[in-house]
């Protein structure tokens, strides 16, 4: 994207590329820009290229799509919904609204496509996030007594995580990874507060998080992690940085706040520093 530091993504039936961060349009490319080579071609996956695919493996077969493209319209939730049960539809393909809250009875077979994708987020809740995803689509399959089969594709079969699945082992994986957020200083011991600062001069950023994280360490010593850039660093052509703070929950956060606000506008007089915007984030998702 122009505005972003991300790539876009295709979307074949409206045939563009958009970007999901700041909802910029383009036309696909036709050379590339880097080296003038004609020779594009498309890579990766996403909802539209599987359910594209499918029907070549099984001709005889009818796919749907559940994605946020394909159930702008109205009631098309619940025609989705009612021509999978009723066996009008052999396969689902979906994004992860798929597995919140539906029960079909008739399920036998159920795919998780790059399960290493979900287990890959730098995010100290991405094991979390990814259990209970692949736990919950995996009690999609088999109902009504019958033996359903679950199918996770990954490169490292032997993840801890992934082996806490197929175990479905939910009391090995909450004491491990409650002892990791123990050690570490991570919720539910300690809050956080994410502090995202923007600017557009990439220059200035660096030089106010810099000022400011040390301002901030201080007074709150090694609770604080950063400044770094987020994997997204530019977004509406506004660059970014966060600090994470952390906090015991014993009444330390008010005064963290206070802390915070007061380092903010010490900041906010210096004459370079003045455009540069704060966004405080306390107990992040």
């Amino acid at each position: 994207c122009e505005r972003c530091d991300v790539s876009t993504t295709y979307h074949k039936n409206q045939h563009f590329l958009l970007c999901h961060y700041c909802g910029n349009k383009y036309d696909p490319p036709k050379i590339c820009t880097a080296c003038g080579s004609n020779q594009l071609s498309m890579v990766g996956f996403g909802t539209e290229k599987i359910e594209e695919e499918l029907p070549i493996f099984f001709p005889n077969i009818q796919v749907a799509r559940m994605d946020m493209d394909s159930t702008r319209g109205k009631n098309t939730f619940q025609k989705l919904f009612t021509d999978f049960e009723e066996g009008a539809i052999d396969i689902l393909v979906g994004t992860q609204m798929v597995t919140k809250g539906l029960d079909f009875q008739n399920v036998s077979l159920v795919g998780v496509l790059d399960a290493d994708g979900l287990l890959s987020h730098s995010d100290f809740r991405s094991n979390e996030r990814a259990f209970q995803l692949m736990a919950q689509v995996s009690g999609r399959a088999g109902r009504n007594n019958k033996q359903g089969t679950v199918l996770i594709q990954t490169k490292q079969p032997n993840h801890h995580i992934l082996q806490f699945v197929v175990e479905n082992n939910y009391k090995a994986f909450y004491e491990k990874e409650i002892f990791e957020r123990k050690t570490f200083n991570y919720p539910p011991y300690f809050r956080l507060i994410r502090i995202t600062m923007r600017h557009r001069q990439i220059d200035y950023l660096n030089a106010a998080a810099e000022e400011f994280s040390i301002k901030l360490r201080e007074v709150l010593g090694n609770r604080i992690l950063g400044p770094e850039f987020p994997p997204v660093s530019r977004v509406k052509n506004m660059y970014l940085k966060n600090i994470l703070v952390k906090i015991e929950r014993a009444g330390g956060v008010t005064n963290a706040k206070n802390i915070i606000a007061s380092r903010i506008e010490g900041i906010a007089t210096h004459i370079h520093f003045k455009q540069v915007q704060f966004i405080i984030d306390v107990d992040p998702l």
